[in-house]
């Protein structure tokens, strides 16, 4: 039987050897003959269907290139989509919930057989460099393996604990709750579209998934994946479209019964909103599980080394061109080492090099023409918001390419209400603000709406203490960077405008996706 302390992270790639490198080149050179101009259609009850209209995946370091195309689908596709995956829940739903994890096992496998080509298309198609990509693609097998595994402690009667009486049996089942819908994002879109279907198909429901408009082709990718390892058709409906199209339509459905979103904080809620509306004929209240973004920061206070701190800045600032909602995009500093901190972050981010995912560079291209937009505007107001100490500018050229690019750039001596230093800006643009001390900085920390990640660089083992109890953030880190979550070691899910806190890869989140029945017989 599987058991989840079995479970044990995939390892990441050194590419600091050059036999890695070399491999993830010709991983490269692969994925260009064999996938970029591929088109992915909607897969509907098994059933590869396309449309008349197409969705465009550009190369955002690299926009006169076309990586592909998936099919468009529309509100008619979306109901055939919703009606299709109830008829295959009547089915899924009777599978052992062993045999339902070997199809993630499986799946997990053959990812881990094609890891460098899921990586090398995200480097095409989002702009990763080889390290993002591979940590994302290595989160995705971890979310396979681990729910997976998670699921055994469901299967059966009575797998919850109840209290025993006297001349009965009782016990709690855990059944699924039937059919829901999977908007994921492009910043991971990988991983989280992994995660998000898995979950909720491992425990019995069947999943209709909707990638983000960016990044259709890696979600395809994978959903072939989910196919080739077995599962039913009908399970998982692969649904690329526009979400205020048929995402309004499936979120908004009655007989949706779930829904799981990553992405804004402004589209979040309006799910939430309209998913708690019930319609005709709607039978339940849907669940909806939501993770929404953050303004994240982490201190430093004078007891800090600042030599950590500094890297721990660069990385959770600049990792994948700040695209993360776990990104640093506030840098908190007590006044007593502020300029330390502060030409050490700026030196040592001026070396980053700027360039396309397949150079490996740094930083590369935001995804698309309405982040690069949203981004200039947050640089025109830089100078009045406070100090541009490094880039301030977005160019959409770089070595001759025309792109998304948009400098590193950090803002010194930003306030606390500032614009910068309140709005998700989701680029490489980071705010420094000013703290007087280290309750200061804390009450600073604080001064969001949102409440996803945060860090403190201390070696204060009282302030460390307090900001655990009193940093409102989900995920909280010490003395690292703030990025880079692992899958059952650090669940990931903020609260305040972050999102239900669901902690995505922890030991509860399947529950999500289940309801309980108790069942009592009298002997």
């Amino acid at each position: 039987m599987l058991k989840i302390q079995d479970y044990r992270p995939q390892p990441f790639i050194d590419f600091t050897k050059a036999e890695n490198v070399q491999a993830y080149e010709a991983a490269l050179k692969k994925v260009r003959a064999e996938l970029v101009g591929k088109h992915y259609p909607m897969v509907i009850d098994g059933e590869r269907v396309d449309t008349a209209e197409k969705l465009t995946s550009l190369n955002p370091c690299d926009t006169s290139e076309v990586v592909g195309t998936t099919a468009k689908a529309t509100i008619e596709d979306a109901e055939r989509a919703l009606q299709g995956a109830w008829k295959a829940f009547e089915t899924w739903k009777t599978w052992d919930m062993d045999a339902r994890a070997r199809i993630l096992l499986k799946a997990s496998a053959i990812l881990k057989r094609r890891h460098l080509e899921a990586c090398a298309l995200m480097s095409i198609e989002v702009g990763k460099n080889y390290a993002e990509a591979d940590v994302e693609v290595a989160e995705a097998i971890d979310f396979l393996e681990y729910y997976a595994r998670s699921a055994m402690k469901y299967s059966g009667f009575g797998s919850s604990e109840t209290t025993w009486f006297e001349g009965e049996e009782n016990g709690l089942m855990s059944l699924p709750l039937g059919v829901g819908v999977s908007i994921s994002p492009w910043n991971f879109p990988c991983a989280i579209f992994v995660g998000m279907l898995a979950a909720p198909i491992v425990v019995g429901n069947c999943v209709i998934a909707k990638p983000a408009e960016d990044s259709g082709l890696i979600a395809g990718f994978i959903a072939d994946i989910m196919y080739e390892a077995g599962l039913p058709a009908g399970v998982l409906q692969f649904l690329p479209g526009v979400g205020k199209d048929v995402g309004e339509y499936l979120t908004t459905h009655a007989k949706t019964r779930f829904i799981t979103f990553t992405g804004s904080r402004a589209v979040g809620l309006h799910i939430n909103e309209v998913a708690a509306k019930v319609q005709p004929g709607q039978k339940w209240i849907k669940k909806v599980v939501l993770e929404l973004g953050g303004k994240d920061g982490m201190i430093v206070d004078e007891t800090a080394d600042l030599e950590v701190a500094i890297t721990a800045a660069v990385q959770g600032a600049f990792g994948f061109n700040g695209q993360k909602c776990s990104a640093m995009s506030r840098l908190i500093v007590v006044d007593a080492v502020y300029d330390d901190v502060v030409n050490g972050f700026v030196e040592r981010a001026s070396k980053l090099k700027m360039g396309t995912g397949e150079e490996n560079a740094n930083v590369t291209a935001v995804v698309n023409q309405m982040s690069f937009d949203k981004i200039k505007g947050y640089l025109e107001i830089a100078p009045q918001e406070g100090k541009v100490l490094l880039g301030g500018e977005a160019p959409g050229e770089c070595n001759g390419k025309q792109g998304y690019y948009v400098q590193a750039t950090i803002v010194g001596d930003v306030k606390r209400e500032a614009r910068m230093a309140q709005e998700e800006i989701f680029g490489p643009v980071i705010s420094v603000i000013r703290a007087k001390d280290w309750q200061d900085a804390l009450d600073i920390a604080n001064s969001t709406e949102y409440g996803l990640t945060g860090g403190v660089c201390s070696r204060n083992r009282a302030r460390l203490e307090q900001a655990r109890q009193e940093l409102e953030v989900g995920n909280l880190y010490f003395n690292r960077k703030i990025t880079g979550a692992i899958v059952g070691v650090q669940p990931f899910g903020g609260y305040n405008m972050s999102g239900t806190d669901s902690k995505a890869g922890g030991p509860d989140y399947l529950a999500y996706f289940m309801q309980l029945k108790t069942v009592t017989e009298r002997w």
